[in-house]
Formats: structure tokens, C-alpha cells, sequence
């Protein structure tokens, strides 16, 4: 079975075409195309017949899925003769209110996720895009969307809950329904994995352009620092995290723009770049800062403050911990925000060992030998989960 995965991020791209009829799960090709809606977007594809990268505009996240189609089927690197090689197409689909866990997408999938979109602006469009294009180019093609939120559902309803009217929560979907679902999984997997048990307390972070804490007993979710969208908990790349929404009175009436405007400016102009003034990539941040940038250097401190509050709330949560996972583009490359976010820590049991936080394979324990909780970066791996996620739907359907 042969099963390709379709990971959208807000400004990235990226895919893997699984074969899951092989027990090693391998990946017969993999691509992606990193800054999207630039006129230098970066796309790579690698297969088992060869690898490309170069370097184009890219407007949008419909134009990348297309340029992924024409990749698997290249006659010089293609995998794939025809779609009818493809088993189905898997997405790590964001939000859809109630609707959650693993569904085959129809009709119905795509107006709930539609009548979200303006709850996830910078992910629901873009996935439902893409979904109605393939369906409309393969039509017997299944199309599977693993939602986010899934993972999350085995939080306590106290900790799902924001402090309003009850029917808001009960009717209207109005809760902390928590995000990177299949990032966090992953992790809760991988580190019983690392540890050597499945009985174990971690916190998992995923910082990457998107970024969220998850709190994981025993591998089940228990928090979750993404609310009812994903534009909240931390501060995202060009994201606002969380935000007191009582400021949007004084917003309206400073600035003169409308309620739209300001939610467009909170999802797309806000965050780590509308701190900085340095760009939406904290890689441009943290070179800002290094050069002496105080603004550059405030987005990172806020960013890192905010981790740090999340990670000391879920820490109390837990009971303490086993183990603190850093996972995403951020997580397991940045040195600077994982040395920030656990300074001064050892009084509670975390001692990080500073040549192993400075380099290393991308999978290792960067905490000391006698640090009473261990810390490691681990590369996350989205994809399988959903590509055997959608895997497990077909076979149920079937039987």
C-alpha cells in the first residue's frame, strides 16, 4: 500500500510517498518547498531515481501541491506511472470544529472544515484548496485527513475549557482543542521509545514556524498550549499566540481599521515578526539579535518567556517529568532558544550538558548523565502517523 502524505504548514510544504506494504515503511520519495508566497521559495524533491532543488516564486500552497504532482510522475526522478499507484493521499488536516479524529474526506469534511476557515485562516483554506483539486484530478483517489485536534481529545474537560458561558462551549465548539496532533503523538511514541517504557511524563515541544507545548502521561494528551485555534499559546512565526481580546475595543478605535483588518493583522502580521521587525524566520531573528538588534532580541524573549511559562505550568501539571522533548524546525536546531527556555533549571531536576545542546545528531539526549530529567531534540516525523493513520482507515473500511 502505497500511501502519500501532504503536510502543509503557514508557509511550508512537505510530503512523503510511503510504501506501507513493506514492514520497514519505506519512503519512496519525499519533497518539499520551504517559504511560500516569496519570489525565491526553495524546492526540493528527493526519490529513489534521483534529486532536484531550486530556487522559484511559489505563490501559494495550491501551486507547491502541484509541483509535487508533477515531481512523482517526472519522467527522469518520478516514482509513480499513475495516481492509480497511490493507494490514497493522507493530510494532517488542522481544524473542523467537532469533527475530529481520522475520516475519509467528502463533502461533508470539506464545509466543516470550510466553516472553520476563518478560525484557522492560515491552514484550513489552503488544505481544502488542495483537497478539491485532487479530488476534482483523481475522483477515486482516496483522500484521508487526520485531524490535529485527535490527539488532544484525552484532555481532561476542565483543561479543554475556557471560563464562559457553557453554551458556548457545548454548542458552539468553544474550547481548547489543541494542535500538532500528529507531531506530538509522534513524540509521546518516540520518547516511550528513548526511555524504554511506556509508563512515563513528558512535555513535548514543538517550536517550529508554528509552535505548542503538549503535556503527554503515559502517551495519551493531557494539555496543550494551542486553545481554540491556532493562533493561539505561544507566539507563532507571524502568528499572535495568546492575546487579551478585550484590546481589540481600543484597536478598533486607534487605529481606525475594522474587525477584519485587525484579525488579519493578528494572524499574519503579528507574532515573533511583529515583534522583531526582522522577518518571520528566526533564523533572520537570531542574526538580528547577534548583530545587536534589541527588537530581534526582544521577539526572542518573548518567545522564550512564553515557553517557559507553558512548560513550568505542565511540569506542575505532570507531577514533574521523565523527560522534556524539543521537537520542530526551532526545536532541534536552535541552540540559542533551547539554552534560553532551560537556564536555571537544575533546582528542579533539569541540568543541560552545554556541549551537547551545541551540536550533535539530530536525535540525542542533550541533558547531563545524572540530570533527574532528561532532554532531548528529536526530530518529529508528522508523516508516518498520518500516512498509517489513513492506512488503518482504509483496512477498516474494507473489512
Amino acid at each position: 500500500m502505497k500511501v502519500l502524505v501532504a503536510n502543509l504548514g503557514s508557509t511550508s510544504f512537505k510530503y512523503r510517498l510511503f510504501d506501507l506494504g513493506d514492514p520497514a515503511e519505506p519512503v519512496l520519495a519525499r519533497g518539499g518547498v520551504e517559504r511560500i508566497g516569496s519570489t525565491a521559495a526553495k524546492a526540493k524533491v528527493q526519490s529513489t531515481r534521483g534529486e532536484r532543488e531550486f530556487i522559484r516564486p511559489i505563490a501559494d500552497h495550491g501551486e507547491a501541491v502541484q509541483l509535487c504532482l508533477d515531481q512523482l510522475v517526472d519522467p527522469e526522478i518520478g516514482v509513480l506511472a499513475d495516481a492509480g499507484e497511490v493507494s490514497a493521499i493522507g493530510f494532517k488536516a488542522v481544524h473542523a470544529r467537532a469533527m475530529t479524529g481520522v475520516h475519509r474526506v467528502d463533502e461533508a469534511v470539506l464545509a466543516a472544515m470550510e466553516a472553520f476557515a476563518d478560525v484557522a485562516p492560515a491552514h484550513n483554506p489552503p488544505y481544502t484548496r488542495a483537497m478539491r483539486m485532487l479530488m476534482e484530478r483523481f475522483p477515486t483517489l482516496p483522500l484521508v485527513a487526520a485531524f490535529e485536534t485527535g490527539f488532544h481529545r484525552t484532555i481532561p474537560e476542565a483543561l479543554q475549557r475556557y471560563a464562559i458561558p457553557d453554551e458556548w462551549a457545548t454548542r458552539f465548539g468553544v474550547r481548547r482543542w489543541g494542535f500538532h496532533g500528529a507531531s506530538h503523538r509522534y513524540i509521546a511514541e518516540r520518547s516511550a521509545e528513548l526511555l524504554g517504557r511506556r509508563e512515563i511524563k513528558v512535555v513535548s515541544c514543538h517550536l517550529g514556524g508554528s509552535s505548542s507545548l503538549c503535556a503527554i502521561r503515559n502517551g495519551q494528551s493531557i494539555s496543550c498550549s494551542l486553545g481554540m485555534s491556532p493562533q493561539s499559546g505561544l507566539p507563532h512565526n507571524n502568528r499572535v499566540g495568546d492575546f487579551d481580546v478585550f484590546a481589540l475595543p481600543v484597536l478598533l478605535r486607534e487605529t481606525g481599521k475594522s474587525l477584519e483588518q485587525l484579525l488579519d493583522d493578528l494572524a499574519n502580521r503579528s507574532g515573533l515578526e511583529g515583534v522583531s521587525g526582522s522577518g518571520r524566520d528566526l533564523r533572520d531573528i537570531e542574526a538580528s539579535a547577534a548583530a545587536g538588534d534589541a527588537q530581534a532580541q526582544l521577539a526572542i524573549d518573548v518567545f522564550v518567556g512564553s515557553i517557559r511559562h507553558y512548560l513550568g505550568g505542565y511540569l506542575l501539571e505532570l507531577g514533574g517529568a521523565d523527560a522534556i522533548v524539543f521537537t520542530g524546525g526551532i526545536g532541534e536546531n536552535s541552540t540559542t532558544i533551547r539554552s534560553g527556555v532551560l537556564r536555571d533549571m537544575a533546582w528542579m531536576g533539569v541540568e543541560i550538558d552545554p556541549a551537547r545542546n551545541a551540536a550533535g545528531p539530530a536525535e540525542r539526549r542533550i541533558s547531563t548523565d545524572h540530570s533527574r530529567i532528561q532532554v532531548w531534540t528529536s526530530p518529529t516525523n508528522e508523516e508516518i502517523v498520518v500516512a498509517r493513520q489513513a492506512k488503518a482507515l482504509l483496512e477498516e473500511a474494507h473489512s
